[in-house]
């Protein structure tokens, strides 16, 4: 191999650039991993050399084809160092800015999946340890001391059960793959099972865990510092030990920074459908708060880990800026300057183009322009001149309209200027600069812009002195107060379902929800994933409504629950619904 190196570059023409590079992948396809790794070590010795101008061009696809092989062969979990001095080795053979090794389109590891008992039938938690002595089981020598053990306690209100094991664990399906908390009803899953595994971390301090400083301590004096774990170990009878190791915690509270830096970050590759609402964003902040509080509370050094982390995250901020605009080259192109000419002296204007000639003109060198610029010598004069008023006053506009608007002409709507729609651009910048209704506010809506100037037109004919208003009539003999109620009435029977009532509405339900399903014609693929996304009932019944609302968008009004709830036999309801709108 030295030979081969040794010859490529030398222009004698005894082997190829690509003839060391094959002969390393023959070689490492050949050998047992831990000959590979000695072997490995003379390509990391010699990255210079793969990067210089004889062998980069040449070789870089057979090195990347060489450590990919390697890396297939290698398991992460026991060969964790090696995997990373090949990723270190690639890291610094490639340039900063070769594509083929980013992540552009920001995808996901979604083979990372997380396996834990999904049974409770065959949960063994709850099972206490004096059982398992009683039943014979032995404890193996080193597998756990005796202020090691853990007996089965609470944190704080909260017990170690299958349900919170069960909890705790499904979140890793939503760091796995985040676009799930775009979705609706994953989001509420995510929201909930958040909730609960932050409030155990928040009620069990670590710091008053004697037996994790002595397990710090020893682990310090035998230059074990740093301890790494390459997939998460889900048995149930960690559970305890795991949620009061200082390490877990700081991982599964990373998680929860990462996963909410991409929440939150624009991503060019995002889809259009991928954006947070007004909750959302602020749970977010909230949540992150008080992670960063449990980083700091964390022992040892937690106020130094927290910073440190928060440090690292804004810097990737700074990367994902720079992969949105395509990851441009970080060299600097050098800009030759030329050497400054002297400037040439100007030859002076003639009179005439100085506007002190004879006619005191100014020439533009163009008739036209010519023609206009000295239309008037003082500037700021010609602007004020009244010639310019271009506004016209808001009956000449309107005459028109008003007079469309009037029945006893008989002019069919195709045919009225306010369907024009450069009429109705120009109606509304006049409007806005003349008129005090375009400002007034209205819980009207309009479908149409027309239709908003049909409204504003009738209500100009009534205040413009030189049309009476009599002759605007629209078929009802109402001033603008009367027709603000009708509007208000008709609008009281489609108003749309709120959030803070479908919670009213689900308290009540509780586990009786199903007998509503039915009536708003729910499918029963739709009631089981309901079932499966929470065993709240509460929450189930919100998630009926949540569903219900989605489908129906702008015809999930309060009437239509309100019949729907008749029809289900929930009359009381269904009259706190009505009794609730009309306050509104």
């Amino acid at each position: 191999l030295r030979a081969a190196v040794n010859l490529a570059p030398s222009g004698v023409s005894i082997c190829s650039a690509t003839t060391p590079f094959v002969l390393l992948g023959d070689v490492l396809d050949c050998l047992p991993l831990d000959q590979c790794d000695k072997i490995f070590s003379f390509v990391e010795e010699n990255v210079s050399t793969w990067k210089s101008n004889s062998f980069y061009t040449a070789g870089k696809n057979y090195l990347l084809r060489m450590c990919n092989d390697l890396l297939r062969r290698l398991s992460k979990s026991q060969n964790t160092v090696f995997c990373g001095r090949i990723q270190l080795f690639l890291a610094r053979l490639f340039p900063l800015s070769e594509k083929s090794g980013l992540n552009l389109q920001s995808q996901f590891n979604l083979d990372n999946i997380t396996v834990f008992n999904k049974n409770e039938q065959e949960s063994t938690l709850g099972q206490k340890h004096t059982e398992e002595k009683e039943d014979g089981m032995e404890v193996e020598e080193g597998e756990m001391g005796e202020d090691d053990a853990p007996s089965n306690f609470t944190f704080s209100s909260i017990p170690i059960d299958y349900n919170l094991y069960r909890k705790f664990w499904t979140l890793q399906d939503y760091f796995r793959n985040p676009v799930q908390c775009y979705e609706k009803f994953s989001w509420m899953t995510f929201l909930k099972y958040s909730d609960e595994t932050l409030a155990v971390f928040k009620s069990y301090k670590l710091d008053d865990m004697q037996a994790s400083k002595r397990k710090l301590e020893e682990l310090r004096a035998s230059g074990g510092e740093h301890v790494y774990f390459a997939k998460f170990l889900t048995s149930e009878k960690l559970m305890d030990l795991q949620l009061s190791d200082s390490n877990f915690r700081r991982h599964i509270l990373l998680q929860y920074l990462i996963l909410f830096q991409y929440l939150k970050g624009q991503v060019k590759f995002k889809s259009s459908s991928c954006v947070l609402n007004d909750d959302q964003t602020v749970w977010i902040e909230e949540t992150t708060k008080l992670v960063y509080q449990l980083l700091r509370e964390i022992p040892p050094d937690g106020d130094k880990f927290a910073t440190m982390v928060e440090h690292i995250l804004n810097t990737e901020d700074n990367w994902n800026g720079w992969k949105n605009e395509g990851c441009p080259s970080f060299v600097k192109e050098r800009y030759s300057y030329d050497k400054p000419k002297r400037p040439t002296r100007k030859r002076q204007a003639p009179e005439d183009f100085l506007g002190k000639g004879p006619d005191r003109k100014i020439f533009m060198g163009n008739d036209e322009l010519t023609r206009l610029w000295n239309l008037n010598q003082d500037n700021m004069e010609a602007c004020k001149s009244d010639s310019r008023e271009f506004m016209p006053s808001l009956d000449e506009f309107f005459a028109e309209a008003i007079e469309q608007a009037d029945p006893a002409n008989m002019v069919e709507d195709e045919y009225k200027v306010v369907r024009n729609p450069n009429y109705g651009w120009r109606a509304l910048r006049l409007l806005s600069r003349r008129s005090p209704h375009f400002f007034q506010p209205t819980n009207q809506k309009f479908k149409s812009l027309a239709d908003y100037l049909d409204s504003m037109v009738s209500k100009l004919a009534k205040e413009l002195p030189d049309i009476p208003s009599e002759e605007i009539k629209t078929g009802e003999e109402d001033d603008d107060d009367n027709g603000d109620n009708l509007l208000k009435d008709s609008n009281d029977s489609d108003k749309m379902v709120t959030n803070n009532q479908m919670d009213e509405i689900a308290a009540k339900l509780g586990a009786e929800w199903k007998a509503l399903a039915s009536h708003l014609e729910m499918k029963a693929a739709e009631l089981r994933e309901i079932e499966t996304d929470s065993e709240d009932v509460d929450m189930q019944a919100k998630l009926l409504l949540v569903a219900w609302q989605d489908r129906e968008g702008a015809q999930a009004t309060v009437d239509s629950l309100v019949n729907a709830l008749n029809a289900a036999g929930f009359s009381q309801i269904a009259d706190s619904l009505n009794e609730n709108n009309s306050r509104r």
